[in-house]
């Protein structure tokens, strides 16, 4: 008999609910047990998995690798996804395999450089992929010569920190006062420069800001498969151009794509974004991680999460062509469960090693979600 897999995603996004459904439905018939752990109770992950606990709040990087480490050795875990943390935990790598547990995640070395922007701008450079211009700056002085120098070659500038993830922070500078205009409608990523520069005079400490021309669409997020013999498995592009959605094998998108995925060891799974530069795409972002929006893949008849969980275990997939693209689609909210507000289902206090399992509500067997919907509280795809 064909044991089960046990895989661990820590503090994820919610939207990897589709990633675990994919998991459970892989087309080998294998079994898979799925443990969470999140800080939000109310994170639907936790209602999604088998088994799940509250993590412990504060801890430190190195701290969250011994928390991440004992839970693999209690649990049995097969596979872990980190993502809290994920340089922390991939740099205890051999101490997880000596565990039984394999990582899905890159090297060190591959983390560390595209956790940094400006960094993984100058590696991607390095190696003949193209990226638009920008500037680190720290202070007010810096971030207006470096919006006067964007805006004479015709440009907009926007800002987001050197170092961060999920679109947080990103900007889009405007020289419009503020007014009742800003206020009225949803809110919007454009701030006046003035309000901007007035901010970092007032902080009293640096800012980690890069600075780089307003993008334009399409917009191409390039799912990568790679293996520790830095070869791609897979590469397919999700394109992105207002509401609209679809699928790209154009090589414009994936052969810069795979050239990082290979060039940097990108090992498992990775997503790597693109945008217009003027007349030719330009890299955007790469996320050492799965993105978001991954699960989108199976309207191409792909399973990504299952190759990667069986590449994680040594069964390689070889090499995965999608055997179509699928239709252009659009992104809509959906429902998903939320575990019992009640005292009938207390939560254990977040520890890192004593806190006990609560189990999931039970699932009906036939709960099969469309695979383009997306949970609203999730970012975008990508």
């Amino acid at each position: 008999m064909v044991s089960r897999v046990r895989v661990w995603l820590n503090r994820t996004y919610a939207e990897n609910v589709f990633f675990m459904d994919q998991l459970r439905r892989n087309p080998d018939g294998r079994a898979v047990e799925i443990h969470a752990t999140h800080g939000d109770p109310d994170s639907p992950v936790l209602a999604a998995a088998d088994t799940a606990e509250l993590e412990p709040a504060d801890l430190s990087p190195a701290a969250y690798a011994e928390y991440a480490l004992d839970q693999c050795r209690r649990r049995g875990i097969d596979v872990f996804v980190p993502r809290l943390h994920q340089a922390a935990v991939v740099a205890h790598r051999a101490e997880f395999e000596a565990a039984g547990t394999a990582l899905l995640a890159p090297p060190p070395e591959a983390v560390a450089v595209f956790r940094d922007k400006v960094v993984g701008y100058e590696a991607a450079q390095a190696i003949g992929v193209p990226v638009p211009p920008w500037w680190r700056v720290r202070t007010a002085d810096e971030l207006v010569a470096a919006v006067e120098e964007l805006e004479a070659s015709g440009h907009r500038a926007c800002f987001k920190p050197a170092s961060g993830a999920g679109g947080v922070g990103f900007r889009v500078v405007t020289r419009s006062p503020f007014s009742l205009a800003h206020l009225s409608g949803f809110p919007s990523p454009q701030v006046p420069l003035e309000l901007a520069v007035a901010a970092v005079r007032e902080a009293g400490a640096p800012v980690d800001w890069l600075v780089m021309p307003r993008l334009e669409e399409p917009e191409v997020s390039v799912d990568c498969l790679t293996g520790t013999d830095n070869r791609v498995r897979l590469a397919v592009g999700r394109t992105k151009n207002g509401r609209r959605r679809g699928f790209t094998l154009d090589e414009r998108w994936t052969g810069p794509a795979r050239r990082l995925a290979e060039g940097f060891g990108l090992h498992h799974l990775s997503n790597i974004q693109f945008r217009m530069y003027g007349d030719r795409p330009v890299l955007m972002d790469v996320n050492t991680r799965p993105a978001g929006g991954l699960h989108q893949l199976s309207l191409c008849g792909v399973n990504a999460p299952w190759a990667a969980v069986r590449l994680a275990l040594g069964d390689d997939p070889g090499e995965i062509v999608p055997p179509f693209l699928g239709p252009d689609y659009a992104v809509v909210s959906g429902t998903r469960p939320l575990r019992p507000a009640s005292p009938a289902h207390p939560w254990p206090d977040p520890a890192p090693s004593t806190a006990a399992a609560v189990p999931s509500p039970p699932r009906p067997a036939d709960r099969l979600p469309a695979p383009a919907v997306t949970d609203p509280a999730a970012p975008l795809p990508g």
